[in-house]
């Protein structure tokens, strides 16, 4: 498991039935990595993986290993209990996937001693390489550096950090603490750049479902020091970016998705699709994008 370059936590297609679209999927996947995505993250947050049974879930994930060949594949791990989380863990492993990004339990929010233990059950149910995703926006559990660097000491196998805290002093504290024990990777859209600059290697995005070859080019022209090859592409992206920001962002990216041609708009209840303003808003700003596109752009999306 390499934890390095743009790795797309990708959306859970939806045929009009609401079941899992394994073929699309397939397609979808595919396009990504050939768009030059390094890893492939599944059953994370962007991929209403809260919605998914436990047999839709394994089955996601055999798909995803099946149809991405040598392209690491990375299960997110998350459940209401610790059980629960290690019995997915263990499916990840039997389905072939190259390591696990492990998050808080949903609804608790305990304390650091509980939070230990709960992720380092999971970090012991498989030998995989593991993430930690941090996202105490939307999960109200905020892993401290501090409280990084005693996982880091404790588990070999704990090999990255999701740093979604929307805050890029984030990447240097932990850095600060342990150096480049872990990899970190950023995990929201719009502070990617701001992330490499402090020191992180690796995003896992949201709007590369929709424009993978243009995520690439940014995180390249970032990482590589091209500043103002960098800003210009950011400059265009982040009216997207900003959609994996809000509450609404699996709605909105799989919006962007439909508008683009690169998905559909379905998501599984209590989420609706937008509509009205939200959608009339989602539409121009993917207008504005498209009719401004940078040099660098993804390839046509395989038709059926």
């Amino acid at each position: 498991m390499k934890w390095y370059g743009v790795m797309p936590a990708i959306t859970t297609s939806f045929k009009p039935d609401l079941s899992v679209d394994e073929a699309f999927l397939t397609r979808h996947l595919q396009w990504l990595i050939t768009n030059g995505c390094n890893g492939i993250v599944a059953l994370g947050s962007l991929g209403e993986a809260a919605t998914l049974s436990a047999e839709e879930k394994q089955a996601v994930l055999r798909c995803v290993v099946a149809a991405s060949g040598p392209t690491p594949v990375v299960a997110a791990i998350s459940a209401l209990s610790t059980a629960q989380a290690v019995t997915l863990a263990k499916d990840a492993e039997q389905a072939g996937c190259s390591g696990l990004m492990v998050l808080p339990p949903y609804v608790y929010r305990g304390d650091w001693r509980e939070m230990k233990a709960h992720i380092a059950a999971i970090f012991a149910a498989t030998p995989l390489s593991c993430m930690l995703y941090n996202n105490p926006v939307s999960y109200g559990t905020d892993f401290l550096p501090e409280q990084i660097a005693e996982l880091a000491m404790d588990h070999q196998n704990f090999a990255a950090v999701k740093e979604s805290s929307t805050d890029v002093r984030r990447v240097t504290a932990i850095r600060a603490l342990i150096g480049d024990r872990l990899k970190i990777f950023v995990g929201v859209d719009d502070a990617i750049v701001e992330g490499i600059a402090a020191g992180a290697v690796g995003w896992v995005a949201g709007l590369v479902n929709a424009f993978p070859a243009e995520s690439v080019a940014l995180f390249q022209a970032a990482i590589q020091g091209r500043r103002e090859e960098a800003f210009e592409l950011y400059r265009w992206f982040l009216p997207l970016l900003r959609m994996d920001t809000v509450p609404k962002f699996i709605q909105l990216i799989k919006q962007v998705q439909q508008e683009t041609g690169t998905g559909n708009a379905r998501v599984r209840p209590p989420r609706l699709e937008v509509i009205g303003a939200e959608l009339e808003e989602v539409r121009a700003v993917v207008q504005q994008a498209l009719a401004h596109r940078p040099s660098v752009q993804s390839t046509p999306f395989p038709a059926t």
